[in-house]
Order: structure tokens, then C-alpha cells, then sequence
């Protein structure tokens, strides 16, 4: 009974230390960023979708390097699937709506697919290789040079929908200092640190249970480093800001999958295990399908829609865990 205890307090506090390290390496990222004279409209936009989505990225990335890579892959895909299902259909009922408009639909919504889409390509050829890792990063920077050109057009409306998450502060260029650098630095070691420290305990608790190490990496780990972006999607819809709310989720998955599973596999090959290329990965493109009928219904999610997006998700959850067994 002991090592139950000791492994979940573990799991808890190292949780704990990932979600307040990745708040502090963003907030004082993109204070940097804003003394670099770097625009506040890119770092909103870029920030609020890669800073909640760096304890799956740390995560993942740590699994991957230490050898779990049933861990990093099922804690990438796990996410989006939660992403999408659980937390857009969590914020749409307890919101009662979230609207959009058709750019962010034809944006962000279409890249997400895409990256979805290109993954599972890579994995019916095996093995994530170094070469499919190089595609899915260009692929990302791709992705923010079409945000970088957007913000460009039309900086008023887009700096509407995201400057007030990042930073209610005022627009001046703030000034550059040696401690802003130390806690960024700081916010990235605790990360690295939790981040090891989960996978541990997560891989500990797994063996215990019996339960398989893909299982634990798509729901467990995939539900409990998605906090963050629970937490910015969730108050979001809760004070209007649709927009962001929406964003956020689909511009994390996209990270979560060019860069959570791009980035390990510059490093080393990052096996496909065949219930993740047959089941996971084909529900995260239906999943991923289903919200962006939904939206381009009437541009909105409903609270209707929310509980659709839930259900999926449980019977999701219950038919991977009993074909698993």
C-alpha cells in the first residue's frame, strides 16, 4: 500500500510543479520577448497555445529520451483527444456557448486537421523517423509565418481576442533585466524536473496497476498535463473571449503533435504501437472532424454540442480501455 502513496503524492506534486514552472517560463518568456520589442499580438497568439502545452511537450519529450515511448506518443494523441472532446465540450457546457468566426475555422481549425492527418501518414510507414520529424517542424513554422502574415493584416482584431490573457499590462515595451532571464530559466529546469518526475511516477503507478504504458500516457498523464489549457479554455468561454478559448485548444494540438513528437524524434525513432495507428490516432481526427462540423454549423458551439463532444470522449475512453484488455 506504501509505494501507491508515496508514487500518487509523487505524481501530485510533480504535477504541481510542472503547471506553476510552465506559468512561470511563459509569463517571463514573453516579457522578454516584449523587451526584445517582439509584438505582443505574435507572443498572444503563439503563447497561449504553446505555453499550455508545455507540460505535454516536456512530458512527452522526457518519456521519449528515457525510453517510454509508448508514454510520449499515447500523452501527445491522448490530449488532442482530450483537448477537442473534453475540454471544448466541458467550456461549451458550463459556458453555454462559444462562438468563432470562419478565419479561425479556415486557419486554425484546417492546420489542426492537417498535422492530424500528416502524423497518422507518418505512422503507416512505421516508425516516427528523423525525416518525418523535420517535415512536422517546417510544417510548424509554417504555421507561424500564416499567423505572423494574418496579425499583419488585421493586428486590431486579433490583438482584441488575445492580449488579455498574456498580459493586462500596458503595451510599452518593458525593459530587459537579468532577473526576468534567471526565471525563465528557473520556469524551464522545474518543468524538466516535474516533467521527469511525472513520467516516473506515472510508469511506477502504471507497473503497480498492470495498467499498460500507453494506457496510462493517453489518459492519465494526457488528461492531467492538459490542466493549463482546461483552465485558459475554460475562463475564456467563461468571459467572452470565444475566440482565444477555441484557439488555444486547436493551436495546442498542433503543437502537441509537430513539436511534441517532432522534436523527440530528431533524437531517436519514435515507435507506433498498432492499437494508437488503427484506434487513437483515427479517433483524433474523427474527434478533430466532429468540432469543426459542429462549428461551421452556425459558427458556434452550443451547450448541445458540448455534451456531444463529452459523450464521444467517454465512449472513447470506454471502448480503449476495453479493447486493451
Amino acid at each position: 500500500m506504501f509505494p501507491w502513496i508515496l508514487y500518487i503524492v509523487i505524481l501530485a506534486g510533480s504535477l504541481i510543479l510542472v503547471i506553476k514552472s510552465a506559468d512561470t517560463f511563459v509569463d517571463n518568456l514573453v516579457d522578454i520577448g516584449a523587451a526584445l520589442g517582439i509584438s505582443q499580438i505574435i507572443l498572444g497568439v503563439t503563447a497561449s497555445a504553446i505555453g499550455t502545452s508545455l507540460p505535454e511537450f516536456g512530458s512527452a519529450m522526457i518519456a521519449s529520451l528515457t525510453g517510454s515511448t509508448d508514454i510520449g506518443v499515447g500523452v501527445v494523441i491522448g490530449s488532442n483527444i482530450w483537448n477537442i472532446a473534453g475540454i471544448l465540450g466541458i467550456s461549451a457546457i458550463v459556458s453555454g456557448l462559444i462562438k468563432t468566426e470562419s478565419r479561425g475555422i479556415k486557419r486554425d481549425g484546417m492546420i489542426t486537421l492537417i498535422t492530424a492527418l500528416l502524423l497518422i501518414f507518418f505512422m503507416f510507414f512505421g516508425d516516427v523517423t528523423r525525416v518525418s520529424a523535420i517535415i512536422m517542424i517546417i510544417v510548424y513554422v509554417f504555421y507561424l509565418w500564416i499567423l505572423i502574415r494574418d496579425q499583419k493584416k488585421d493586428s486590431n482584431e486579433i490583438k482584441g481576442n488575445f492580449k488579455n490573457p498574456i498580459d493586462n499590462e500596458s503595451s510599452s515595451t518593458k525593459s530587459f533585466n537579468i532577473k526576468t532571464v534567471l526565471w525563465t530559466v528557473v520556469g524551464f529546469i522545474g518543468l524538466v524536473i516535474g516533467c521527469r518526475l511525472l513520467i516516473y511516477s506515472g510508469i511506477e503507478i502504471a507497473k503497480i496497476a498492470g495498467i499498460p504504458e500507453m494506457i496510462m500516457g493517453l489518459f492519465t498523464l494526457a488528461i492531467a498535463t492538459s490542466i493549463p489549457e482546461l483552465v485558459v479554455t475554460l475562463s475564456s468561454a467563461m468571459k467572452g473571449l470565444h475566440d482565444l478559448s477555441i484557439g488555444t485548444v486547436l493551436g495546442s494540438n498542433t503543437f502537441n503533435i509537430m513539436i511534441g513528437i517532432g522534436v523527440p524524434a530528431l533524437f531517436m525513432n519514435i515507435p507506433v504501437e498498432k492499437l494508437s495507428l488503427t484506434f487513437d490516432a483515427p479517433v483524433m481526427i474523427f474527434v478533430t472532424v466532429l468540432v469543426l462540423l459542429l462549428l461551421k454549423r452556425g459558427m458556434k458551439l452550443t451547450r448541445i454540442d458540448g455534451l456531444i463532444l463529452v459523450s464521444t470522449y467517454i465512449i472513447y475512453a470506454i471502448t480503449r480501455l476495453y479493447i486493451s484488455v
